[in-house]
């Protein structure tokens, strides 16, 4: 094997190996590196211990332009072709760059949790270069955000500036509420029977 096969086996290597750690699926790995699937499954369960789940890839970009997804797809993106574009990265290093860099973000935001997989991510990309979705400037804040490709523009206002009304409702969130209700049962708030005003 020439020195330049080696090298490029290695970084096909190291690719999968950061890809699985992300928590990558085995149709990304088949997709993105060029090593064998019986090698892929052997390397994703020495990096992760298991098996690599089975099952279909998610397949509709309607996901992406809900509520919370929206927003979070659109930081990774914007990060993403930022790496691309600004920094000369090439498409699979800017990806695993930029999803380390969203995981990042999450993790520094109070009362967040990650909300785009790292296999949706890759489909979000891959939507893109499929040119089914597009950022589109939010009128409102000037931020882009991911939107369908080709629809109207006009006036478009990002899920932040005009959140729904359920907005927030997660389910972190909402557990965090029955925690918080159960920890003031706990200490009596709620319980007392009230003072009564000259008794």
């Amino acid at each position: 094997m020439s020195e330049k096969s080696l090298l490029n086996e290695m970084q096909q290597v190291q690719l999968a190996i950061d890809l699985i750690e992300l928590g990558a699926r085995l149709q990304v790995l088949e997709t993105e590196t060029d090593l064998s699937r019986g090698r892929l499954i052997r390397l994703y369960k020495e990096v992760r211990g298991v098996s690599p789940p089975k099952g279909m890839l998610p397949f509709s970009t309607d996901w992406f332009v809900t509520w919370l997804p929206n927003i979070h797809s659109s930081l990774f993106y914007n990060i993403y072709e930022s790496l691309v574009l600004s920094h000369g990265c090439e498409r699979m290093e800017a990806f695993v760059k930029a999803y380390r860099l969203y995981l990042e973000h999450v993790e520094l935001a109070e009362d967040s949790e990650v909300v785009l997989g790292l296999t949706r991510a890759w489909t979000l990309v891959r939507f893109f270069e499929s040119e089914m979705l597009e950022l589109v400037r939010c009128t409102s804040c000037s931020g882009r955000f991911v939107a369908h490709a080709h629809a109207p523009r006009r006036g478009y206002v990002c899920g932040i500036c005009q959140p729904p009304s359920r907005a927030g409702k997660t389910r972190k969130h909402r557990e965090a509420s029955l925690e918080a209700s159960a920890n003031a049962g706990d200490a009596g708030f709620g319980d007392a029977p009230l003072a009564v005003a000259g008794g």
